[in-house]
């Protein structure tokens, strides 16, 4: 049995773990810097992004996951962007993605969401086993301009 529990205080040492591994994974250098800055983020209730963890049943964090609103103009709604989504490899298989799948969308329901929205890596299969099982791939391709 896992538990979602919102990220606070007590969990820092264990999200940073958690956090520096994602970073790992997708191959995007981070600093301790950039990531007191998240931390500060998810710890001040005015900004945006806000997060919840995945607790096993030793009440140890096993799975991070960062979200916030983002307007929806066309639609005339506030969506939620799902920024990101960790598991520890150990956990993997577990039910923490469906699990915090379920509480962000729950979520996402208080406050009015019409629709939860994320991206991944197109190679990330086994991840994208999961995404195919909660929510509808999209037709919409994805580009950025570096700035």
């Amino acid at each position: 049995m896992t538990r979602i529990v919102p990220i606070t205080p007590e969990h820092r040492d264990e999200w940073e773990c958690l956090y520096a591994a994602y970073a790992a994974f997708y191959k995007v250098e981070q600093t301790p810097e950039m990531r007191a800055r998240v931390w500060g983020w998810l710890q001040d209730p005015d900004h945006e992004v806000t997060g919840f963890l995945v607790l096993d049943d030793n009440g140890k964090p096993i799975a991070l996951a960062h979200f916030r609103p983002f307007a929806r103009p066309l639609a005339a709604s506030t969506g939620g962007f799902f920024d990101d989504l960790f598991v520890d490899p150990a956990a993997r298989g577990s039910g923490a993605a469906q699990a915090i799948f379920a509480a962000i969308a729950e979520e996402g329901r208080k406050r009015g969401w019409s629709v939860i929205r994320w991206i991944t890596a197109e190679d990330n299969y086994r991840a994208r086993s999961v995404y195919d099982r909660v929510g509808v791939k999209t037709k919409w391709v994805t580009y950025d301009i570096p700035l």
